[in-house]
Formats: C-alpha cells, structure tokens, sequence
C-alpha cells in the first residue's frame, strides 16, 4: 500500500531541509515533499498578503501530486500558505495541519494593516530583529557556535542545530552565508496577511492546529479566529518546536492528521 503524499512548507528563514528530524519521522508513514526555500523564486514574488508565494505553492502540488489530495502541513510562515491554498483550492488537500500558525483575527487584523499604512508593521512583527540579523561567517564552526549563543536556537536539539547550520547556509567566497537573505525575511514579515480570518468561514478542508505550550507567537495573536474550525493541540516547546521537540511534534502531526484524515 502506498504511502499517503504530505507537503510541507516551512518557516520563514528556515529552508525545509533544515526540518530533517521530524520530517524523517513522518516519512516513516508518508510520501513528503517540499520546496526547500519559499521566497526566493522571482517568478514569485514577495508581496503584500502574499498572494504569488500561495500561487507557488499550489502549482508545486499541482505539478508534484498531479491533481491527487495531498496532507498539507505547514511551519508558521508555511502553515498560512497552506491554509490561504486550501481556501483558495480545497480539492488539492485532504486536510491540512497549521505548526504555530495562529490565523490572526479580524480586529487584530485590522491593527496590522493600520501599522502597514504607518510603516510601522516591523515594529508589530519579528520584522526589525530580522533585518539587523548576522549573515556571514567564516566557517561552518563559527556559524553554529553564533547560532547557539543566539535565544532563537536556545532550545534546539543538537541534531537540528546541526541539520540548520548544514542546510540554512551557502557558500559565498570563502565563508557562508544564509541562504534565505535576513533581507527576504523581513520583507516577508513586513507583508504578512492582515486579512487572512476572511478564509476561516470558507474553509472546506479538515484542519488542525499544534501550538507551542510556551509559544510567543501564539500568546500575542491567540486562538479565538480558529476555534470551532480547527482542531486544537498542544505540544512541549516555544514557535520553534519542530527543532526543539522534533520527533514529538512529528508525532503530534502523525495523530492529527489521523483524526482529521483516517486512512482509508
């Protein structure tokens, strides 16, 4: 019996191979596929409520899975994707699972696209930390012992640390350098959705959520939008708990995914 196809799409600034740990546990039960950077393709650009990065991805999965439902799971930046393409394109998805991708609601919503009028949406988003972020290093030694001196990667297992300083960076010269630009970041932060809670009411796909239990992301924006539409679950960790309980969170995906869409 063949495995059941799963897409992922990943957080932003964190290229899909870096996930290898709790991807490699789902592909113990599932066909998983990905696109290793969101972002940086020019025939799909970064803009405002990105609609040509929700473009990609439902022609990855068109072309990838030729017209067959596919298990949509999605890491912040990758889960809303994954929701506005099933919004937009239901029959692509059997269900889809949202890592740490809290919709953010209609008041709060309205907020965000007053502080995108001001120009000050990067004061409201990771946006200003991004773009003062370090980008390269000599040595694959001295990018990761930066990384681990960092809070972002406080909590990461070894095996994720490794797997991000071995798949986010690039050569550039003689040193390295991110692969996703600290620049890309910020503009994908500065332009995220304001208005994605108008899709929760015509949402046709199963979904489910998985909230960090310590998840700042998920304190700021909260769950109200989701609730009765989403499944709710929790897991141990903060945003980034893939790559700091990755077989856990593997787990937790593997059993939602289940309750939304039992094998046949």
């Amino acid at each position: 019996m063949s495995k059941p196809p799963l897409h992922f799409s990943h957080a932003n600034g964190f290229p899909a191979p870096c996930y290898a740990a709790m991807l490699g546990a789902l592909r113990a039960r599932y066909r998983v596929s990905h696109l290793d950077t969101i972002g940086t393709d020019p025939r799909y650009p970064v803009t405002d409520r990105w609609p040509h990065l929700v473009e990609q991805l439902i022609h990855i999965i068109e072309r990838e899975h030729h017209g067959a439902p596919v298990l949509g799971v999605g890491h912040s930046l990758g889960g809303y994707l994954n929701f506005m393409a099933a919004a937009a394109r239901p029959e692509l998805f059997r269900a889809i699972v949202m890592l740490d991708a809290p919709v953010i609601g209609a008041v709060r919503g309205r907020l965000l696209a007053a502080t995108k009028r001001l120009g000050i949406v990067d004061r409201v988003t990771p946006a200003a930390m991004t773009r003062e972020r370090r980008n390269v290093w000599s040595s694959a030694a001295e990018a990761k012992a930066h990384f681990r001196s960092r809070r972002l990667f406080k909590h990461f297992t070894e095996e994720c640390l490794d797997d991000y300083a071995r798949h986010a960076l690039v050569a550039d010269g003689g040193g390295l350098r991110l692969l996703i630009p600290p620049a890309l970041e910020y503009t994908i932060y500065c332009t995220i959705p304001h208005d994605m809670s108008r899709y929760v009411g015509s949402l046709r796909v199963p979904a489910g959520f998985i909230g960090g239990a310590r998840s700042d992301v998920v304190e700021r924006v909260g769950l109200a939008a989701m609730r009765g539409k989403f499944q709710l679950r929790t897991v141990p960790g903060g945003h980034l708990f893939p790559f700091e309980h990755p077989r856990e969170a593997a787990q937790a995906v593997e059993e939602l995914l289940e309750t939304l869409a039992p094998a046949a």
